[in-house]
């Protein structure tokens, strides 16, 4: 296996003597581009580590990836790519290009963090370094830095050996809003793209191909217009909003009842008005339909519609909606699935230490998890077969890409089994050893994955042949969105304004100290 051979001497030898070799034949990567995309990314293991722990301290959430997106593209910009920021009408969106000729290659992983899920890293105990700030309790502070340190290794063996090709990286932004993939590919991002590749943080390492079982969704949030009174002295003369709000509730959780098991909903009151003495004019909640197909979602889509419809009917207000984000149901390519997976089985999982499965173990039993040691093994190819029916579950907007052009996601090995997901648990190891070797893993699997595709036509011609004529068969990109809607990007602009002086002190200073644990002085393992 690749990851478990020689020293970073070595490597660099063998990166260094496959640099000089000339130009090749297209058909496959020859075992020294290989071996030496491997080398590339074990000389950036520093560099991968700074930015996986910068980018944790940041802990920005869905639009206001401000500092990371600066912190990221200024990498990317030093190393050739060319940047160009607000994409897709979303100021913290961006792509980065570099190459030209032969087919073009997408890379992206999400970079957003979740609010209130602020965490000392290194920690098995619940412990928040802001109470109440974001953290990156999903793992998000990983990917981008993966595909990063992928890219680079992947350029370095191009450029050496002149294999036309073009890269372009891309973050998801506000992902656990699911709010901007679909406008993503509204604005044509991914027009020209031949095959794409996105990474998602994992316990295990794998990848998969068919339909994966994350449901599509909808976003959308439902406003409520009344008219306001005392509720005291005239409560006549008003009409409650959220008397409409709760309406509809009540009349979407009775329709509950007769919805198919794939279907998942669930909303927040997003204001409920001011005052309880003063009737509300003005009420909005927020709901999510999640559905497997894309015609299920719409018809879920409209009975929401209907409902709130009535429900303002029923009270004597208006109401208007909103879509705030969509995501559509997943569906890997199973030619690029194949490919990256052989490269995933020859790169092999990390070598976890002894202090590795100790801070894994500390974190489940601190927090009541079932004893799971991590994975000596990588994680069988996934397959319709393997999955069985999906039954309904989490949504992740990637799926908006993958009816656009043929995709995949690999999962890498960064984080501790039996975490809870959106959860502090999973913030834990995030700026670990166990992060830092995951994020290796992965990379060295996308850099042997994208020279694959640079020079192999075959392969990115059997991706799109499976993505016309297998994946679009009985299904085609049909969003909710409309021409009228644009992405949320007011949205957690207030909690950032009150929580960002009070996150800077603790943002990392890669110049001044070795690793963010020795900054925030963590022990690793700490104990218990």
């Amino acid at each position: 296996m690749i990851g478990a051979f020689g020293t970073k001497t070595l490597a660099g030898l063998l990166m260094a003597t496959a640099l000089a070799l000339p130009a090749v034949a297209q058909g496959e990567p020859t075992e020294a581009m290989r071996q030496a995309a491997v080398a590339g990314v074990e000389a950036r293991a520093k560099l991968s580590q700074e930015m996986v722990d910068s980018v944790y301290s940041f802990a920005e959430p869905g639009f206001q990836e401000v500092r990371t997106s600066e912190y990221l593209t200024a990498i990317l910009e030093k190393n050739g790519f060319r940047i160009e920021r607000g994409v897709a009408g979303v100021p913290t969106a961006w792509t980065a290009t570099w190459g030209s000729g032969g087919p073009v290659i997408a890379l992206g992983s999400d970079i957003d963090a979740l609010l209130g899920l602020s965490q000392v890293p290194g920690d098995p105990n619940v412990k928040p370094q802001v109470e109440g700030a974001p953290g990156h309790g999903e793992g998000h502070n990983s990917g981008m830095p993966m595909m990063i340190v992928a890219a680079l290794a992947a350029k370095d063996v191009m450029e050496r050996n002149k294999i036309p090709g073009r890269l372009m990286l891309w973050p998801g932004v506000a992902e656990e809003l699911l709010a901007t993939k679909a406008f993503y590919v509204r604005a044509g991002l991914f027009k020209d793209v031949d095959a794409s590749i996105f990474a998602h943080v994992s316990r295990d390492f794998s990848t998969g191909w068919g339909p994966m079982g994350n449901t599509g969704m909808v976003s959308v949030e439902y406003t409520f217009h009344g008219k306001t009174a005392h509720a005291a002295g005239q409560p006549w003369s008003g009409r409650s909003a959220l008397d409409g709000v709760e309406l509809m509730n009540i009349a979407w959780n009775m329709r509950r009842e007769h919805l198919p098991l794939t279907q998942r909903s669930h909303y927040v009151i997003t204001n409920g008005g001011g005052q309880p003495n003063i009737v509300p004019g003005v009420a909005s909640v927020w709901y999510y339909f999640r559905e497997n197909s894309f015609q299920s979602i719409r018809d879920l889509y409209d009975l929401g519609n209907t409902i709130s419809e009535a429900a303002a009917k029923a009270t004597g207000t208006s109401v208007e909606r909103r879509v705030l984000g969509y995501a559509a149901p997943n569906y890997g390519n199973k030619p690029l699935a194949e490919a990256a997976y052989a490269n995933i089985k020859r790169v092999g999982m990390p070598r976890w230490s002894a202090d590795d499965q100790a801070f894994a173990k500390a974190v489940q039993e601190a927090n009541g998890f079932k004893l799971e040691p991590l994975a000596a093994e990588v994680a069988a190819l996934s397959t319709p077969e393997t999955r069985g029916p999906a039954m309904g579950g989490g949504s992740d907007d990637i799926g908006d890409i993958m009816w656009t052009v043929p995709t995949i996601t690999v999962r890498y090995p960064a984080n501790i089994p039996n975490a809870i997901a959106h959860n502090v648990t999973s913030a834990m190891a995030m700026t670990t050893p166990i992060a830092h070797k995951g994020v290796e893993a992965g990379a060295k699997a996308v850099a042997l994955t994208v020279l694959d595709l640079v020079t192999t036509p075959k392969l990115v011609e059997e991706a799109k042949a499976y993505f016309h004529d297998v994946q679009l068969k009985d299904q085609k990109y049909d969003p909710t969105l409309g021409p009228e809607d644009r992405p949320a990007i007011h949205l957690n602009r207030e909690i950032m304004e009150q929580m960002r002086p009070k996150m800077e002190p603790y943002y990392y200073n890669p110049r001044k100290y070795k690793t963010y644990l020795d900054q925030i002085g963590v022990s690793y393992p700490a104990a218990k």
